[in-house]
């Protein structure tokens, strides 16, 4: 983690990185609003990292960003660039940044949005502050990221609804959420809606004692339930898990892929402030020379942490909710 309190930035850039999360509009309407207020240029970068190399960069100012913050994607767009990964990538990109004479450039994405953001900083003097931008909430060195708490919500809104028909019908519905390597949304899911069950990547579930556990309910008076599968479980997706179940059990599982829809919608309360305090603070970080570093609030504080370590070092479940998962599940 570099600083340079001497340092006195003049022009700033604003991209969103790889997948989109509800709530990186709010980040950067506060980062607009913000350099504004300290009388610093701010940039729009079109698409990521793809308008870096190419030079998509749209000045931006307070109504710029007017009656954004309830809106889910961003306004900036965003994409995955291969090109941002090779050394020539990352020159191109370097060389618009210093030509324009951006002296801080403000990245909210996720995992590889950080990635990006690090080799960057190897061969480009400008100073660079990483957003958690992410529905995964995967990122080491805050407690929840930009758009998680929207996603579960929606995950959770589907749930409910999807009880309702499993009742009537006394169906065992599998329901898939995101997560190809973190089980944030599928633990949260799972114990907010009252799940029976819940398959995660960071735990290792047999299909035999779920099975086993399913065949109980039933006995106990339990005539459906609801199965939460993260898509990057080591037993495969909700669809495969399903043909797993019936081939153990003989029973019937529906599948429901909730995919993409958790990605859009309205961002919650609790992101909306997120956004806004985070993109505000990188900021203020910047204006005082931090650079190579992530913004994020862990415990109810505003925090820096590098971003080698908010990228290599495994963020953990909440091994309460571990524990207490299979006996609110009985």
């Amino acid at each position: 983690m570099k600083t340079n309190k001497k340092s006195k930035i003049r022009n700033v850039a604003v991209l969103t990185s790889g997948g989109d999360s509800p709530g990186m509009n709010a980040a950067i309407r506060a980062v607009v609003r913000m350099t504004h207020y300290y009388g610093v240029k701010c940039y729009g970068v079109l698409r990521g990292y793809y308008g870096l190399i190419n030079d998509e960069f749209v000045e931006m100012g307070p109504r710029s960003v007017s009656n954004i913050i309830q809106r889910g994607g961003t306004i900036l767009r965003t994409s995955r660039c291969k090109e941002f990964e090779t050394s020539e990538g990352l020159k191109k990109a370097a060389l618009n940044l210093s030509r324009r004479g951006i002296d801080a450039l403000i990245a909210i994405g996720g995992n590889g949005t950080y990635m990006g953001a690090i080799d960057l900083g190897k061969i480009w003097k400008g100073k660079i502050i990483g957003v958690p931008g992410t529905i995964d909430n995967d990122l080491y060195g805050t407690d929840s990221t930009i758009g998680y708490d929207t996603a579960v919500n929606t995950a959770l809104d589907a749930i409910d609804k999807l009880r309702d028909t499993a009742d009537a019908h006394e169906r065992i519905f599998l329901v898939e959420v995101m997560g190809r390597h973190a089980g944030f949304i599928g633990l949260e899911t799972a114990i907010a809606g009252g799940a029976e069950n819940v398959f995660i990547p960071e735990t290792t579930t047999s299909i035999d004692e779920v099975s086993k556990q399913m065949e109980m309910n039933y006995r106990n008076g339990k005539t459906s339930s609801i199965v939460i599968v993260s898509e990057g479980d080591e037993e495969g997706n909700a669809f495969t898990i399903a043909k797993k179940l019936q081939k153990a059990s003989g029973r019937e599982y529906r599948v429901v892929v909730l995919g993409h829809l958790q990605r859009g919608g309205s961002p919650t309360a609790a992101d909306r402030r997120l956004a806004t305090e985070l993109g505000a603070f990188a900021v203020e970080q910047a204006r005082i020379g931090k650079t190579g570093v992530c913004v994020g609030r862990v415990g109810g504080k505003l925090v820096l942490t590098p971003l080698k370590i908010a990228v290599h070092k495994r963020k953990k479940l909440d091994s309460f909710l571990l524990k207490i998962f299979k006996g609110l599940a009985s």
